[in-house]
């Protein structure tokens, strides 16, 4: 992913108002972060523990958008489960459902989308090698640069649910 800059990530969001975006905590150290190793941005905000977000591209444009831990899901401390989108396995609580408010009139009357993801939103640096889970290593026999495109693509079908009722709405 190529570096963006605050305003970049406060004006690329699409599922929040313009007020949240300007609102919303970013990354403190963003002028540090290893981007050659990101697919995407994605961060919990430190003032708000149940809220993520994840900024992207997706066609040719920079694309934000909200996340929030999704409430009352009950979460095993001794089960391994599996991020959605990179597809690494962590023990106990490694791996929290996120849900996404949809784009447009959808979103605005309450509707949501969710995805397991890593909890901390780290899946580009997993992937890599570059942070560990509690398990340690990859049990895999994909390459990284395959596991990158699997990310990329999984990442890509999230966001399709997320603008599918805009989409619709807007073709008909």
């Amino acid at each position: 992913m190529n570096p963006v800059g605050e305003k970049e990530i406060r004006d690329c969001f699409v599922n929040c108002s313009k007020g949240e975006a300007r609102r919303l905590n970013l990354p403190r150290n963003l002028s540090e972060l290893p981007w050659a190793d990101l697919d995407f941005l994605g961060w919990c905000d430190p003032g708000a523990p149940d809220r993520g977000y994840v900024v992207t591209e997706r066609k040719g444009r920079l694309v934000g958008i909200t996340l929030r831990l999704a409430q009352d899901v009950r979460r095993s401390f001794t089960k391994s489960t599996v991020c959605s989108v990179c597809v690494t396995p962590h023990a106990g609580t490694g791996v929290t459902l996120f849900t996404a408010p949809r784009v447009g009139a959808a979103g605005r009357q309450g509707n949501t989308v969710g995805t397991y993801m890593c909890a901390d939103l780290a899946c580009s640096l997993y992937i890599r090698g570059k942070k560990q889970t509690e398990f340690g290593m990859q049990f895999e026999t994909l390459t990284v640069e395959e596991r990158i495109v699997r990310t990329v693509v999984n990442l890509e079908a999230f966001l399709d649910k997320v603008f599918e009722d805009n989409v619709s709405s807007a073709t008909a």
